[in-house]
């Protein structure tokens, strides 16, 4: 038996209380993906898999049902401190080759600076794949234009969700992408 979706939607979420599990499950609402029992998997974009929007894929999920998802998530207590949990998503030109999420979690990262990381991340895996030759060590606007110029990765994007911690108690962010059969 083969599960190999077609679909995934990609969504975040922000959730604070006073125990650290419940601040978890509220960034899970948040993100609309508490009401399902989630399985984590690594992070592979099957081939001809659509990105769809997050309306669209609640739709086709009910809750209680077994959903894979890769997920992204972190958690303080500390005040003020600046938290940040991201996925990047690397699609291929080609739609019978597989695609590569990443996952990013970090202390003192701001939306943009882990979106940009974790979408950077997910291009480098794939290109690694494909045979795109990079430096590693060059910036990001450098390999991106890199990898657009192989013509082997068509899109990069990430859904990425920041958090400031609560004086109060715990604060937890999410950013996933759940997968639909």
């Amino acid at each position: 038996m083969q599960f190999v979706p077609s679909k995934l939607y990609l969504t975040k979420g922000v959730g604070t209380h006073k125990h650290e599990l419940r601040s978890f499950e509220m960034a899970l609402r948040d993100a609309g993906i508490e009401k399902y029992n989630l399985v984590s998997v690594s992070s592979i974009l099957p081939p001809r898999c659509r990105i769809i929007p997050r309306k669209q894929g609640e739709q086709m999920l009910q809750p209680g049902e077994i959903t894979f998802a890769v997920i992204s998530r972190i958690s303080t207590n500390e005040p003020h401190r600046l938290i940040a949990a991201s996925i990047g998503v690397a699609v291929p030109a080609n739609e019978d080759d597989y695609g590569y999420l990443s996952e990013i979690h970090r202390y003192g990262m701001n939306d943009q600076a882990a979106g940009e990381l974790a979408e950077d991340m997910a291009a480098a895996m794939l290109a690694s794949t494909l045979g795109v030759e990079f430096n590693e060590d060059a910036d990001w606007d450098q390999r991106e234009e890199v990898f657009k110029v192989s013509g082997k990765i068509v899109k990069t994007t990430n859904v990425t969700q920041s958090a400031i911690g609560t004086p109060n108690g715990w604060t937890t962010v999410v950013a996933a992408a759940i997968y639909i059969f």
